[in-house]
Order: structure tokens, then sequence, then C-alpha cells
């Protein structure tokens, strides 16, 4: 008899990560050997319980998903990566395939085509939400530069110009030139607005 598949899963949300492993575990032919609630746990958990793929959220505290599954790929090059996440945004698909995830799905896919996902990614195929994908290549990469990005990231929180421009260590003129650029690029009304803009389209990631 074939050996089951052996699957990490890694998400902060508890009921999320338990119904997961609930649904998974009905599977015959899969097994889960591990659970971490963090993304700085996804790559010592793996190295101990050695699994064949890991399920990875995006956002999660620590080390984000995209990060683990760019740290996992370096430390287990055999481990392979499937992001299952709420947020299905076109800049994380994108980020997340660059760093070598194997296959990205929304949390609300089927359970019996998350399972049929996971064989597909252990059998060495991409499998992407299609939907995401399509929206992925309409979308096109960031406009932002990594300051703008940095920029607009800490503007998340609010906060004045002053008080982002002492959190950033920038003067306070640069921070509204790189606000005004951003506002720009996003085609945003105003800085709340090139937050969500980018935010939509995880853009801001990191």
């Amino acid at each position: 008899m074939t050996e089951p598949i052996r699957l990490l899963l890694a998400d902060d949300q508890a009921l999320v990560r338990g119904a997961l492993a609930a649904l998974l575990a009905l599977e015959p032919d899969l097994t889960v050997v591990a659970e971490v609630s963090r993304g700085d746990e996804v790559v010592p958990e793996a190295l101990r319980t050695r699994p064949d793929v890991a399920l990875l959220d995006v956002e999660m505290p620590g080390l984000d998903g995209v990060a683990a599954a760019a740290a996992l790929r370096d430390a287990l090059p055999a481990c392979r990566v499937l992001v299952v996440t709420t947020f299905g945004r076109p800049g994380y698909l994108r980020r997340a395939m660059e760093a070598g995830a194997n296959g990205f799905v929304v949390k609300d896919t089927p359970a019996r085509q998350l399972a049929d996902a996971v064989r597909r990614v252990h059998a060495g195929l991409r499998v992407v939400d299609p939907t995401l994908a399509a929206e992925t290549l309409a979308t096109g990469s960031s406009p932002l530069t990594e300051r703008e990005t940095e920029v607009l990231r800490t503007a998340r929180g609010g906060g004045t110009v002053a008080e982002l421009a002492a959190t950033l260590h920038l003067s306070e003129g640069t921070v509204r030139n790189h606000l005004s650029s951003a506002i720009g690029k996003t085609g945003a009304r105003n800085r709340a607005d090139a937050v969500r803009v980018a935010e939509a389209n995880g853009w801001l990631l990191g």
C-alpha cells in the first residue's frame, strides 16, 4: 500500500486550521503530521516532521506565508507548498509563485477539490485558482516602488505625515512625495483610498 501524503498545516486561526485538518484527514491517502500557528514555526516543524506538502496561510504572525514558502524551499526543497488563503488577491498569487509555491487556492475551495489540489501539487503539478490567475494577468505587477510600498504599508494604521516620517526615519517632505506618487499610481482619491487599492491588489504584503 502506498504511503499517505504527509501534510503540514500553517494557519494562525485555530478553528480554520482544525477544520482543514479534519477535512483532509478524511481522505485515506492524506495524513496531517504537523500544525503550526505562526509563519516562523513552519521551517523548524517541517524539518522535524518531514512533510510532503505544506499548506500555508498568507497572513500569519512571525513570518507571512510567502516568506515562509521561500524559507521552506531553501530548507527542505522536497516539500511542496500549497498556499491556502482567505485573501484571494492577485499580488499575493504573484508573490507566492515567485517565492516558490507550487499552488494557490482560496479557503472556500470545496474539500474534495482541496484534497485533489494537494495530490496534484505532490505529483509535481502547479495548481492555481483559475479566477485569481486571470485577475493576476489582468492586474499585472505592482506599480509601486519599494519605498512607496513601505510608506503605504505604514500608513495603513493611520497617523499624521509627521508620525509616518518619524516611524520611517524619513523627512516629512519625502513622505509626502511618496504618498503623492502612490496616490497617482493607484488612481486613488487620497491616502486612505491608495491604501485600500494597494491592499485589495495584494501589493502591501511584507
